[in-house]
């Protein structure tokens, strides 16, 4: 389809509103959906993470609370200050630790060890207790900090030192509270206390927190320890990752969020004494945007059916209101070929209808007025080019030339007979008016005749030549066409005082399917004003005026001395077009040498046509 059409741009402009404003609504929809969507999952993923961070919080302070229960435990303690070498001590202590031990399901195992005698005891489930002395406490427990509680993130558990196996315990990943057990009031350190926690104490937490092969937990340390992660590889590795680094490590922030490689992450600090840790929540954008998703998948899907229907309806549409337009046009190409009897139909009763009937009325009009003219026009032409080629009865004028020339040749005179000759030539030639389409080669001959008898006339004072390709001679052009522009050089521009007169015909084929004929002579020139003027003439060639010649002058000899008279070169190039159509040229100039060069420029046409 064309832009410049109508049914075009009717589509266009009836689909483009359309599309876009359902685009626009699906866009902002989406957008607000999303937008939505972030806002409620970031609101409820706060508060998930916060109740997940207190139930965290809780847990470590029942762990830190159950270490407390040596100072309250003053036989513990007192033993502690004292040292404990004898069996009821040790069993006392065994007690203590085993109480410690099985207070909590998730403690794996409870580590001591007493400063004042150097002595280790290390109690674990399903395991007999292990006591050794004289060696230094583990480094990890040794807290040699101002407080005297410390948090360590996951760790693979371990024995604390002991180089002899324990052949009942499995290592697995726990995260352990160290507490520096001090003789109060002052802070000298009587011993040292771990409780290595299981990391499934976390399990059922985190499970609450997040959507398991969705979304991603994370607790980190603040060193940057995974203390807990989804990724059970990674568990007390240090996390390295982008979107921890800057958004959360650097931020003073306890809580907050912040989307970044396609995920929103919610994260909530915990912070209580001896733990510094972070809790993070990974939520991809796709599983968050799930439902806008798939709002907009349906969405599309109505926009598709939706669409269709509309396209179907639009092209419907603008080709019911456009297809009695494409007719109409097709009505006036027929007529501008010449068809104009068309049977133009009715296409309905809105305004198109009208503007249809009423060119049909317009038609009929011109079929009762046109036409009639039309035709008249075409008897006055032909009227026009039998009055040109029968000034005198050429009947008449032949059989008396007939009798001439045999008179001239019982008295022995060749050369009138030859004159006559060409004379009846002409004749003969002018006499046959129902045909107007002759060859070329026709016209030549009819030329040659005519520059014979001039030649006689002027007594041989000028040359004729002629050069026409061979496959030319039989195209087709109208009748009486150059002899009256050679005549027009006997008649303005020959010099009866010069001897070298030449008029020159040439015939070439243009490379466009045209031939050009040439028509030149070395007489006169034409003076600037009248050329001028002749060329205006030409640019708006009209009827041919009959009157004119009808008007010819009885007593002036000049002006009827060739069968050519009076026919002016507008007159030729008018019957030029009449038969040939508007593409034919006739162009008129002075030669550079000296003269006038008439060019005719027409299709060339070799089958037989009636005019």
């Amino acid at each position: 389809m064309k832009w410049n059409s109508i049914r075009t741009k009717l589509i266009v402009f009836l689909l483009l509103p359309t599309l876009v404003c359902i685009m626009a609504t699906m866009f902002i929809s989406y957008s607000y959906t999303t937008k939505s969507l972030r806002t409620r999952a970031v609101d409820e993923n706060t508060n998930l993470l916060y109740q997940g961070s207190k139930n965290i919080s809780s847990f470590i302070q029942d762990v830190n609370r159950l270490s407390l229960t040596i100072y309250s435990d003053s036989d513990f303690y007192r033993q502690l200050e004292a040292g404990y070498g004898d069996m009821s001590a040790n069993i006392r202590i065994y007690s203590s630790l085993n109480y410690i031990l099985t207070s909590m399901p998730d403690i794996f195992q409870v580590y001591l060890y007493r400063v004042k005698d150097s002595k280790a005891t290390l109690l674990s489930h399903n395991a007999t207790p292990k006591r050794w002395q004289g060696i230094p406490p583990y480094s990890d427990s040794r807290i040699t900090a101002a407080y005297p509680l410390s948090i360590q993130s996951t760790h693979i558990s371990n024995t604390y030192g002991l180089n002899s196996p324990i052949p009942q315990l499995t290592a697995e990943p726990v995260f352990t509270l160290h507490r520096r057990i001090e003789r109060i009031p002052s802070t000298e350190a009587l011993g040292y206390l771990s409780i290595d926690v299981k990391l499934t104490a976390f399990t059922d937490i985190m499970n609450q927190l997040y959507e398991q092969d969705k979304e991603n937990i994370y607790l980190v340390d603040d060193s940057g320890t995974l203390v807990y992660s989804h990724d059970e590889a990674a568990l007390g590795k240090p996390l390295k990752a982008s979107w921890y680094d800057k958004p959360i490590a650097e931020n003073g922030l306890s809580q907050g969020y912040f989307e970044k490689d396609g995920a929103v992450f919610i994260y909530q600090k915990i912070e209580s004494p001896g733990l510094n840790w972070t809790l993070v929540k990974q939520i991809p954008v796709s599983y968050l945007f799930r439902e806008a998703k798939e709002a907009a998948r349906i969405n599309i899907l109505l926009l598709v059916l939706l669409m269709v229907m509309i396209i179907a309806l639009t092209i419907l549409i603008s080709f019911r209101i456009t297809a009695p337009i494409k007719q109409l046009t097709r009505y006036m190409n027929q007529v501008q070929t010449g068809n104009l009897e068309i049977d133009i139909r009715p296409a309905g009763k809105d305004e198109i209808g009208l503007v249809t009937e009423r060119f049909r009325s317009m038609m009929d009009t011109i079929n009762n007025l046109i036409l009639r003219e039309y035709r008249l026009e075409l008897s006055n032409k032909t009227n026009e080019l039998r009055a040109l080629q029968s000034q005198i009865n050429p009947h008449f004028l032949n059989n008396t030339l007939q009798i001439i020339g045999t008179l001239a040749l019982e008295l022995k005179v060749p050369q009138i007979y030859a004159l006559l000759s060409a004379l009846a030539k002409m004749m003969r030639y002018s006499m046959y008016n129902d045909e107007k389409i002759v060859t070329v080669q026709d016209e030549l001959d009819h030329v040659k005749a005519y520059v014979e008898l001039q030649k006689e006339r002027f007594e041989n004072k000028f040359t004729f030549r002629y050069d026409m390709e061979e496959s030319l001679l039989k195209a087709l052009m109208p009748k009486m066409i150059l002899q009256p522009i050679v005549e027009n050089y006997f008649k303005h521009g020959f010099n009866l005082a010069r001897t070298d007169g030449l008029i020159e015909i040439k015939a070439a084929r243009l490379a466009s399917g045209r031939m050009e004929i040439t028509v030149r002579n070395n007489g006169s020139s034409i003076p600037a004003a009248k050329l001028e003027a002749l060329r205006e003439e030409l640019q708006h060639p009209g009827r041919l005026d009959i009157d004119t010649l009808k008007e010819t002058d009885s007593n002036d000899d000049s002006k009827r001395d060739a069968p050519g008279a009076r026919i002016g070169l507008p007159n030729v190039l008018a019957r030029l077009r009449l038969v040939c159509g508007d593409s034919a040229l006739l162009i008129v100039d002075n030669d550079k040498a000296g003269g006038v060069i008439v060019r005719l420029e027409i299709d060339i046409v070799v089958e037989s046509e009636t005019i």
